[in-house]
């Protein structure tokens, strides 16, 4: 069996100066993405899984999970291992597959934003036992990774890294793909819909989930394998939108305007907030399981 992540950074050890030459991947959502994603899980969490979400989250995070869900990124260079654990790299074939898709470029297996979930989950499983695991920081890697499996571009393709490489104008602005859909379509959508306001846009979601979206919150909840977390089914999800919307019609050097902005536009919302229940999910399975048992996730 393989080692756990935590162990199997001592085996990276050799390999941080390659990883230092390796040109680093953005950060999914950027940081008000992932604020986002956690402030939308905090509302649906159950009593006993906020309540031992609260006990792990360091001083630090003012007894909020969202405060620290960008740490991940903070943590970046410092622990080397855990670049590859961001995303998942795929061939320009539109599907992702764990055993061909899932490793890092040390072709170690498990060392992508899939696994990293799967493993996380399973350390944070022993909560409330005698554990070497430091729950804290496997609370913040996995609010973290689900945000992250939720950014299409973040399972994407390895020829382009994932659009770091495709130069593009967003309007007038000189950026890349993977920036517009980590930062650049969020900013907008802030500046424009809700005032320059994050908190509005985060109230906007929680609306679209008592409302428009409410009759999707089952079928966010599933998954059609039996892994330890339904992570697959996402990135599977991921790369269907990176073909379709983030890749679509786009090549060097083009701009992208209100065209692009409105028609993907709506698969950002609907990242974003399927992170957020999804989260939550996990979450009240881990800490709340008996209780998740007899009753899905409600939203009201």
């Amino acid at each position: 069996m393989a080692p756990p992540l935590h162990q199997r950074a001592l085996l990276l050890f050799p390999f941080v100066f390659l990883l230092l030459l390796a040109p680093p991947r953005s950060d999914a959502w950027g940081k008000e993405g992932h604020i986002m994603v956690c402030k939308i899980a905090e509302k649906y969490l159950s009593e006993k899984a906020a309540a031992a979400v609260q006990a792990l989250l360091p001083e630090s995070a003012g007894g909020e999970l969202s405060t620290m869900c960008p740490w991940a990124d903070q943590v970046r260079w410092h622990y080397h291992w855990s670049s590859p654990l961001h995303y998942a790299n795929t061939p320009q074939v539109c599907n992702f597959n764990f055993s061909r898709d899932c490793h890092n470029s040390r072709g170690q297996q498990g060392m992508c934003v899939v696994g990293a979930i799967n493993n996380y989950t399973e350390q944070l499983y022993s909560y409330g036992k005698k554990t070497s695991y430091n729950l804290t920081e496997s609370l913040m890697f996995l609010a973290h990774f689900v945000g992250d499996v939720h950014q299409p571009l973040h399972v994407s393709y390895e020829e382009d890294e994932g659009g770091n490489t495709i130069i593009v104008h967003w309007y007038r602005r000189k950026t890349n793909l993977h920036h517009v859909w980590d930062v650049s379509i969020i900013d907008t959508a802030i500046k424009d819909f809700y005032n320059k306001s994050m908190d509005t846009m985060v109230e906007s979601l929680k609306m679209n989930l008592t409302g428009g979206w409410s009759d999707d919150i089952t079928e966010w909840e599933n998954c059609d394998n039996k892994w330890a977390t339904c992570a697959n089914d996402y990135a599977i999800e991921s790369i269907y939108y990176s073909c379709n919307y983030a890749y679509k019609d786009v090549e060097q050097d083009i701009t992208l305007g209100d065209d692009y902005f409105f028609t993907r536009y709506p698969v950002v919302e609907k990242r974003l907030a399927q992170a957020g229940i999804r989260l939550a999910m996990i979450l009240n399975q881990i800490f709340d399981g008996d209780k998740v048992d007899d009753m899905p996730l409600q939203v009201q």
